[in-house]
């Protein structure tokens, strides 16, 4: 099985692909993010469903991303010659497509193709039969038809060619899911797919801002947290996979392939700070619908329509990736209380309007409720940022967020004029401000702590200048950042906090550095003037991303491998707000959509 990091990421905005640096295609769900693979080999073998495009024998391989865009060229190369695979998702028509064009680009080469379709996340043995041009494989409500020039034949449950190509020739492969009671669905041409598809994403691109020395970064982290949003709903997936575990063999092994309150309002920060306005009215649409109903019953993640029953099980056939186990399906986290999602939805709502979103009255009216419920609610025990499984606590973050809800409540007032209860909000922000200022800090340990009255420290506190909370350069953050650097780093790269037996997280120890964590401290080490050591950790977090360009959610820096699902939104968010950071820190221009929050002092 390749490293997480070997993989690259195709998609079309509905769901998405992995495929290999030797050309297999190891991860797909059809027809959402969520549905049941039918190539599962990623979580255990090839027997669970991969789709193998290469050639017949090893050869040196580079690849890249085209342009700015998610079509991923895959070059194989050796003295006899030398071939491109190309390999995308196109704008979604009636009926979602993966095309992969092998391409000639000199001397003969001999080629292979192995296609082992297994629906249910690699359980069920589908049907295959012969319809008209296309070879159709149906079990239950799922159908694949794979239509190409290329002779295939079945041999051990497997569709498997061989062919060569040669300098100049074009040899496309076209991939079709479609619901087993329909008619077999219109062929696609694959080259007029492919001009659709970089026109999409030059496009998309071109709406966006140009911003400092780190445009392409930027970019490229963009594109990803683009291709994770579900176009025809606005809702933005944590990562496209599930059970990518977070220590090789252990079991922290979760599913992300839903639309949490967090990252998806963190990637729509992100969106507004770099220009692309349009995916903050979708997700706003989103939002309304996915949260209607008691406040009191926010959810800190939905799925991508907005559904609220994620049901957690296990997969007892799939070994899990590198023997990780359990795999998981479903999470069941969704049930937890985590004060922070207020904040961050609030401040979502707050940064809309501030980069020029219309004003909604059925935004104002959700603010207000969710304020109405939190004004009472925030004194509760939550699950916490990392979504802990041990009791709940008084975590530090959330306490935090919460106050960015009321903070934000009170600028929407300040600086557009609504109508609310302005002055007992101003009362509750200051009042959670004292209580975070009074419990949160540890005089012993001269620095905030995970939770009240905890000794432990957490990464997540390096978010309080981030969001306003405090200033960078309080005494009080300096020597909190001082001990994170001091207790919390491995190499220089940041854990959330550290894991011990019977700890606050209920879980066995064993994770590796958290990226998005290791990306905050860059930022507040700008913020507090440390700019060579802000920019030297970036740029060497920089250098973790994979050949193309992406991140998973942690790092293991003893193996140097990647580690978590892949690709990780909050990775790349987190990339994109530390870049936007470092250009100003540098004297470059920022977004003029850009609106940093001043801290309380």
């Amino acid at each position: 099985m390749a490293r997480i990091e070997e993989y690259a990421l195709i998609g079309d905005l509905q769901t998405a692909a992995l495929v290999s640096r030797d050309g297999s295609i190891d991860w797909c769900c059809f027809p959402r993010f969520d549905s049941g693979a039918c190539f599962a080999a990623l979580l255990g073998g090839p027997e669970h469903g991969r789709w193998m495009v290469a050639p017949a024998r090893p050869m040196k391989v580079t690849r890249r991303y085209r342009s700015d865009t998610l079509i991923l060229e895959t070059v194989f190369e050796s003295d006899a010659g030398s071939v491109r695979v190309i390999d995308f998702m196109p704008p979604r028509g009636r009926a979602p497509d993966i095309v992969r064009i092998v391409e000639g680009l000199s001397g003969v080469v001999a080629m292979r193709v192995e296609l082992v379709i297994r629906f249910d996340f690699g359980r069920i043995l589908p049907w295959m039969r012969r319809v008209d041009d296309a070879r159709v494989a149906i079990a239950g409500p799922d159908a694949l038809c794979l239509r190409t020039p290329v002779e295939v034949r079945g041999r051990d449950m497997t569709t498997v060619a061989e062919f060569t190509v040669t300098a100049g020739e074009r040899i496309p492969f076209v991939l079709t899911w479609f619901p087993s009671h329909e008619d077999l669905p219109a062929a696609i041409d694959a080259e007029r797919a492919l001009t659709d598809s970089e026109e999409y994403w030059l496009g998309w691109g071109r709406a966006g801002d140009r911003v400092g020395d780190y445009h392409d970064e930027v970019h490229r982290s963009l594109v990803v947290l683009k291709a994770l949003t579900y176009a025809p709903t606005g809702g933005i997936v944590a990562a496209p996979t599930t059970s990518l575990p977070e220590a090789f063999g252990g079991l922290r092994n979760w599913d992300y392939r839903f639309c949490w309150l967090r990252d998806t309002t963190l990637t729509l920060l992100a969106m507004l700070q770099t220009g692309h306005r349009e995916e903050a009215e979708g997700w706003e649409r989103w939002l309304l619908r996915a949260v209607a109903g008691d406040p009191a019953d926010v959810q800190i993640m939905y799925g991508l329509a907005g559904e609220r029953r994620l049901d957690e099980r296990e997969l007892d056939w799939l070994p899990g990736y590198e023997g990780s186990r359990p795999v998981r399906v479903g999470n069941a986290a969704s049930i937890q209380l985590q004060l922070d999602v207020y904040g961050e939805v609030v401040e979502a709502l707050y940064q809309s309007r501030v980069h020029g979103v219309p004003a909604d009255a059925d935004v104002w009216s959700l603010t207000r409720i969710l304020l109405g419920w939190l004004e009472h609610g925030w004194r509760l025990k939550d699950a916490g940022l990392w979504e802990v499984r041990g009791p709940p606590r008084h975590f530090t973050h959330s306490k935090v967020m919460a106050w960015v809800a009321f903070d934000r409540g009170v600028r929407f007032h300040e600086e557009f004029g609504a109508r609310e209860p302005v002055g007992r909000w101003r009362r509750i922000r200051d009042e959670i401000r004292t209580d975070v200022l009074a419990h949160a800090w540890n005089d012993q340990r001269q620095a905030f702590t995970q939770s009240y009255g905890a000794d432990e420290l957490d990464a997540s506190i390096l978010l309080m200048p981030l969001v306003g909370f405090l200033a960078a350069t309080d005494p009080r953050m300096v020597s909190t950042v001082a001990a994170i650097r001091r207790e919390l780093t491995i190499d220089g790269l940041v854990l959330r906090y550290r894991p011990k037996d019977g700890n606050v997280d209920g879980l066995p120890v064993g994770e590796g550095v958290f990226l998005a964590c290791s990306f905050w401290l860059a930022e507040v080490l700008a913020m507090q003037g440390a700019h060579d050591q802000a920019r030297e950790l970036f740029e060497r977090l920089l250098d973790l991303r994979n050949d193309v360009g992406l991140l998973s959610e942690e790092y293991d820096p003893a193996s140097h491998r990647q580690l978590g699902n892949f690709p990780q939104a909050f990775s790349h968010l987190a990339l994109v707000s530390a870049a936007l950071t470092l250009g100003h820190d540098q004297g470059l221009r920022r977004p003029e959509t850009l609106h940093q929050p001043k801290p309380r002092s």
